[in-house]
């Protein structure tokens, strides 16, 4: 069984950075999902795809995979995308389109 190590990327819905510090060591699913015919709901007989171990650095995910035996894949780190703005760049002259409520 597969498993990837990650560093997450930030949530688009928060503004800060919680969460992204660690690194993540989850598992591939190992059988597709089927749909329950009652409720319509996914369900699966693999509980290792419930398992997210979070580690401090990359290097530590990485000992405990080879430690105990487990194949992965490591991920690149998702780059950071600044974005800079000033509270008055909305009320510029050269503003695209117009300020209005």
């Amino acid at each position: 069984m597969l498993a990837r190590i990650f560093r997450p990327s930030k949530n688009a819905m928060q503004s800060g950075k919680a969460k992204t510090r660690l690194w993540v060591l989850s598992f591939e699913p190992g059988a597709a999902r089927l749909s329950d015919p009652l409720m319509g709901w996914t369900q699966t007989t693999d509980t290792d795809g419930q398992v997210r171990l979070s580690f401090d650095s990359r290097d530590a995910a990485v000992a405990y995979a080879q430690r105990h035996g487990i194949p992965f894949e490591l991920l690149p780190e998702p780059e950071a995308k600044k974005t800079i703005k000033a509270y008055a760049d909305n009320f510029a002259f050269q503003r695209k389109q117009p300020w209005t409520h």
